[in-house]
């Protein structure tokens, strides 16, 4: 019997709207890191490592053949608002950006791409979101109107 395989990995990339800082404690980064990997996970897209930093997060997952990416991000958007939304009136006010990047990594890569999530800290000591985004539009060739990155 003939059989359909795959070994997809993601590295998808979104920030808050207008990069505003919500997530800035630890225990609320890991929080919404961990309920990330939950969605991620019902979603039947494995997360194999999900960080960031209080604008913005990196998720590191396997795409299965049964969701597309655009479902996939939209689903992870929708669902975590929700979640958001639920914990107090003060995060009424949530949004995420409408965009995102998301970038194919081998599986020669996988490793050092959750290295990359896991140094979020310390990367954003030096660098701002706007500016790390660039760059990895640059690297993965992305013709990109910086006009209609931001939100």
């Amino acid at each position: 019997m003939p059989q359909s395989l795959d070994q997809v990995y993601l590295h998808t990339i979104f920030s808050t709207k207008d990069r505003y800082p919500f997530f800035d404690t630890p225990e609320l980064q890991r929080e919404l890191h961990a309920y990330l990997a939950g969605v991620s996970n019902q979603l039947k897209c494995p997360a194999i490592k999900i960080g960031g930093v209080s604008d913005h997060v990196h998720l590191l997952t396997r795409l299965p053949r049964t969701i597309t990416i655009a479902d996939f991000v939209k689903e992870t958007k929708r669902f975590s608002s929700l979640w958001l939304h639920e914990r107090s009136r003060e995060w009424s006010v949530f949004h995420w950006q409408a965009g995102y990047g998301v970038f194919s990594v081998s599986a020669s890569n996988v490793e050092q791409v959750e290295k990359y999530i896991s140094g979020q800290n310390e990367h954003h000591r030096t660098q701002s979101f706007q500016d790390e985004y660039r760059e990895f539009l640059r690297r993965h060739e992305v013709d990109f109107d910086e006009r209609y990155v931001w939100d």
